[in-house]
C-alpha cells in the first residue's frame, strides 16, 4: 500500500486542509490501481471527475461572462482554450500531480503518453471535485481562479481561442484565393501513443508543417505554423 502521508505534502502545497482527506487521496486514484489493488479501501476518482467538472465549468463561465463582452461563439472557444485536456494536463504538471497519482505499474510506465496527459487532466477536475464536496463551493473556486482563470488574460490577448484551421482557411480564401488542403507525412508509435506529422498547402506549396498525436492536432499546428509564417492576423 502507498504512503498516503505523502498527501499532507500536497495539502500544504495547495494551501489547503481537507476535513476528510480520503477525498484527496481518492482524486488522485485511478481506475487501475484498484484493478491491482483490490483490497484498496477508497474508490477511483471517475465520480469525483464528473463532479469537478461541473464545477469547473459554471467557475470558468460565470467569470468569463462577467469579464469580457465577447459574443456567446467566443466565449464557448475560451471556455473550451481553458479548461480543455491539454490545458488541465499542463496545470497538473505546473502543480506535479504526477508525483502523487495511484497508477498501476503499467500506467505509471508510461509517463509521457496521450493516456497519461489525460488521467492528469481527470485529475485536476476530480481535485476540483473534492475541494467541493469537503471544503465548499469557494475553496473550488479559490482553487480554479489560482490556477485555470490564470490563463485567461493570454488566451484572450492572442486570440488563441478561435480555431486555427478555421482561421487559416478564412485567411487563405482571402488573400489567395485558394483552400487548404492537409497531407499527413509521417506516423509512428504504437496504437495507444501514436504521433502524426502533417504538411498544409496551397494548390501545391507547402505552407507549414505540425505534428500531434492524433491527425486533427496535428492539423491545427501546423495551421498555428502557417498563420505564423503567412504573417496573417486580424
Amino acid at each position: 500500500m502507498p504512503d498516503l502521508t505523502v498527501f499532507e505534502k500536497l495539502e500544504k502545497e495547495l494551501g489547503v486542509s481537507f476535513r476528510n482527506r480520503d477525498l484527496l487521496v481518492q482524486a488522485f486514484t485511478h481506475r487501475s490501481y484498484l484493478n491491482e489493488n483490490p483490497g484498496f479501501r477508497l474508490s477511483h476518482n471517475e465520480r469525483l471527475e464528473f463532479l469537478g467538472d461541473a464545477v469547473l465549468e459554471l467557475v470558468v463561465t460565470e467569470n468569463l461572462y462577467r469579464s469580457f463582452p465577447n459574443p456567446e461563439g467566443d466565449l464557448t472557444n475560451i471556455r473550451a482554450s481553458l479548461v480543455n485536456a491539454k490545458s488541465l494536463a499542463e496545470v497538473a504538471l505546473t502543480l506535479g500531480f504526477d508525483s502523487y497519482l495511484l497508477l498501476s505499474r503499467g500506467e505509471a510506465k508510461d509517463a509521457n503518453s496521450k493516456a497519461r496527459h489525460s488521467i492528469l487532466a481527470n485529475t485536476v477536475e476530480s481535485l476540483i471535485g473534492a475541494l467541493f464536496l469537503d471544503l465548499g463551493f469557494e475553496a473550488a473556486r479559490q482553487f480554479i481562479d489560482a490556477n485555470i482563470l490564470t490563463k485567461v488574460a493570454g488566451i484572450v490577448s492572442n486570440q488563441s481561442y478561435r480555431d486555427p484551421k478555421s482561421m487559416f482557411q478564412e485567411f487563405s480564401q482571402k488573400y489567395a484565393s485558394v483552400t487548404p488542403a492537409y497531407k499527413v507525412l509521417a506516423e509512428w508509435g504504437p496504437d495507444h501513443d501514436k504521433h502524426f506529422r502533417v504538411g498544409v498547402y496551397l494548390a501545391n506549396d507547402e505552407v507549414a508543417v505540425g505534428e500531434g498525436q492524433s491527425k486533427q492536432e496535428a492539423q491545427v499546428a501546423a495551421a498555428m505554423e502557417g498563420l505564423k509564417k503567412k504573417g496573417w492576423t486580424e
